[in-house]
């Protein structure tokens, strides 16, 4: 049974922290929120330390939540071990993942948008600023994660 999830993205201030908090309030809207842990981390060291960006924490607030206590924190090889299913929201991701966790034996590494039926990367905000297009792919990947989960 899968119950620690953990989102992974290039800095872990925008896209990974913005599905962790929206995945975390769907499994709370649905009151199974003490079954799951759900994390989040980076696969870079750049942002180590940092909050939430801006955008993701303004994108979040439409919807009532706030992503506290949450600074960026580095993957590890032994989360590799730690999680049931690690989800990276691009291609560099996955394989960085990879790489830190010296590949995937286990079969636990997916890529966020095949939740969400297609093989394309999470619009990365850092470079376009838009922080809607990339809710809009981190909620289709959530609802399919969701669903793949039996939720």
């Amino acid at each position: 049974m899968i119950s620690r999830i953990c989102f992974v993205c290039h800095g872990n201030i925008c896209r990974s922290p913005m599905a962790e908090f929206w995945f975390r309030e769907q499994l709370k809207q649905r009151g199974i929120e003490d079954r799951y842990i759900v994390e989040s981390r980076a696969t870079s060291t750049e942002e180590i330390g940092n909050p939430p960006h801006r955008g993701t924490v303004r994108k979040l607030a439409q919807f009532g939540i706030v992503p506290e206590n949450k600074y960026a924190e580095q993957l590890k090889r032994s989360d590799y071990d730690r999680y049931d299913l690690i989800i990276g929201m691009d291609e560099a991701n996955i394989r960085n993942i990879l790489r830190i966790s010296g590949g995937d034996k286990a079969g636990k590494v997916r890529k966020m948008m095949s939740f969400a039926g297609t093989e394309r990367d999470v619009a990365d905000p850092w470079f376009t600023g838009d922080f809607d297009t990339t809710f809009n792919d981190v909620k289709a990947g959530c609802d399919g994660l969701m669903r793949y989960l039996g939720i």
